[in-house]
């Protein structure tokens, strides 16, 4: 079983006393393709540099709702330049809108989550979306946008199954990870019931949201098969079969042969 982990921050603290080990660890478990994504500049740094040194790991760089305060458009020439200089940046994310938290307030981040599409659309990368606790504002900005034309993926999706299937009409991914497994995820096990299999990438968002039985814990793409097997449980299908076609999903995703 071949599998592409789209989203995954291994250059978070959470690994830093066994993050070489763990990666030689993935590839030889049959996790061959990683994307990394950022939170800020100082976190787009670090995924260059970690996709400039793993040969099976690309990045995404962009600066994160939650850490977008500060943003000027100094930080987006930044993040222009590393995508310009690295053909291993694939795609501009982690990017959105995120109203769990008062702060940044929300015309700052609808500001620097559309500045960042356009960047995305600039490059001719896709977009790695965040959104949480703010759905309609979300598909509004998108809508209005560039964003349809960069695609992308609705990381980590915890909307309805009829937004979902919006989203994807627009030729958006969703991505789905370890979420899947909990005992309250009615929601994402209806909309990975709904939507079609190509339009479904797997993801872990580690070292956050590790899947049953492994809740709680720090999450790496180790556990993925775990995220695969539930959906084959939900679709009906092999295991194998998702494995084969969400890897092939993520490669539409990313642009990558």
């Amino acid at each position: 079983m071949e599998i592409f982990d789209t989203h995954a921050h291994y250059d978070d603290r959470a690994f830093d006393e066994d993050r070489e080990e763990l990666l030689k660890a993935l590839t030889d478990n049959g996790i061959t393709r990683i994307v990394n994504i950022s939170e800020d500049i100082r976190t787009s740094e670090n995924t260059v540099r970690l996709s400039k040194s793993h040969d099976f790991i690309y990045g995404a760089v962009g600066i994160h709702p939650n850490d977008c305060a500060d943003t000027s458009e100094d930080d987006i020439e930044a993040l222009r330049d590393m995508a310009e200089k690295n053909d291993k940046i694939v795609a501009i994310g982690e990017i959105g809108l995120d109203y769990h938290y008062d702060e940044p307030p929300k015309d700052i981040q609808k500001k620097w989550f559309e500045r960042q599409i356009e960047l995305a659309a600039s490059l001719k990368l896709p977009i790695v979306i965040h959104s949480r606790d703010a759905a309609q504002d979300t598909l509004d900005i998108i809508k209005g946008s560039a964003a349809p034309s960069t695609g992308g993926v609705m990381h980590c999706y915890a909307y309805s199954k009829e937004m979902a299937k919006t989203y994807v009409d627009m030729g958006f991914f969703i991505g789905v990870g370890g979420v899947v497994t909990f005992k309250n995820a009615r929601k994402l096990v209806e909309t990975v019931e709904y939507i079609p299999i190509e339009s479904v990438v797997v993801e872990t968002d580690c070292p956050y949201l590790a899947p049953v039985p492994f809740r709680g814990k720090r999450n790496s793409s180790l556990y993925l098969p775990y995220v695969i097997e539930k959906i084959a449980e939900i679709k009906g299908m092999d295991p194998e079969e998702v494995a084969k076609i969400t890897f092939e999903n993520a490669k539409r995703l990313y642009n990558l042969s």
